[in-house]
C-alpha cells in the first residue's frame, strides 16, 4: 500500500477526533511513525520513504506488574543491546 501525505494526515486525524492518545516519532531515518494507544493495545503505524505503510499491533495480556519487574526489563535490554549495531 502506498502512503501519501493525505493518508498520514488522515491517520493522525482519527485519534485526534476521538480524543485518543497518540504520538508521532521518527525511529529510523526513512520512516515516520504514528503510535496510537487504545485500551489494552498499542498500534504502531509506519509511513516509509518507499511509500509502504506498515501496521503493527501490540496487545496487553492485562497483567500489571510492580517495580520488581524492572529486573526483567533490564535483562531484555541487555540481551537486545548485543543484537543492535551502533
Amino acid at each position: 500500500m502506498s502512503a501519501t501525505l493525505s493518508e498520514v494526515l488522515a491517520v493522525i486525524a482519527e485519534p485526534e477526533r476521538r480524543s485518543a492518545s497518540y504520538r508521532i516519532s521518527v525511529v529510523r531515518p526513512d520512516a515516520l511513525m504514528v503510535e496510537i494507544a487504545v485500551l489494552g493495545e498499542r498500534w504502531e503505524v509506519e509511513f516509509q520513504a518507499s511509500d509502504d505503510i506498515e501496521v503493527e499491533r501490540f496487545r496487553s495480556p492485562g497483567n500489571i506488574d510492580g517495580a520488581d519487574s524492572f529486573s526483567d526489563l533490564w535483562e531484555l535490554l541487555q540481551e537486545n543491546s548485543s543484537c543492535v549495531d551502533r
